[in-house]
C-alpha cells in the first residue's frame, strides 16, 4: 500500500491549476498519507519553507543535501525522511528522466504533463488509502 507522495517543486507546483494540487496534498496528509517536497533547487528561504511547511512532512532541496535528482541516493533519502521504504512512495516530476529515476530507486512514478492527468493518476494510485 501507497503511504508516501513525493513531489517536485517547478514544472508540477508551479502550474496555473497547482492550487487543485495544494489541495489533494493537504487531503492526502489528512488521511494519513506522508508528503515531501523533492527540489533540485539549492534551498529555499524560511518564508518560502513556512508557505510550504503545511503541505509536506518533509522539504528536501538538493543543495541542501548534497545530491540532486536524478541519483537513485536523494529518492532513497527523500523516503527514508518520511520513514518508508522507497516501494511505498509515489514520485511526480514534470521530467520523465527523473521519473524514471525514481521509478528505479523503487518508487512509483507519475510523469507530470497536467494537473488534471496528475489528480487522476494520483487519485488512482492512493484509491485504496481512503
Amino acid at each position: 500500500m501507497l503511504k508516501g507522495l513525493v513531489v517536485d517543486y517547478v514544472g508540477v507546483l508551479t502550474d496555473a491549476d497547482a492550487d487543485q494540487l495544494y489541495a489533494f496534498l493537504r487531503a492526502a496528509r489528512e488521511r494519513g498519507i506522508k508528503t515531501a517536497l523533492l527540489s533540485n533547487a539549492p534551498g529555499a528561504s524560511d518564508e518560502a519553507k513556512q508557505a510550504l511547511d503545511p503541505f509536506f512532512d518533509a522539504l528536501v532541496f538538493s543543495g541542501e543535501v548534497g545530491v540532486a535528482k536524478p541519483e537513485r541516493e536523494v529518492y532513497l533519502l527523500t523516503a527514508g525522511l518520511l520513514d518508508l521504504p522507497a516501494d511505498r512512495c509515489v514520485f511526480v516530476d514534470d521530467a520523465a528522466h527523473n521519473v524514471r529515476a525514481a521509478v528505479a530507486a523503487g518508487m512509483a512514478g507519475v510523469h507530470h504533463t497536467s494537473v488534471e492527468e496528475t489528480l487522476t493518476e494520483l487519485s488512482a494510485l492512493f484509491a485504496g488509502d481512503r
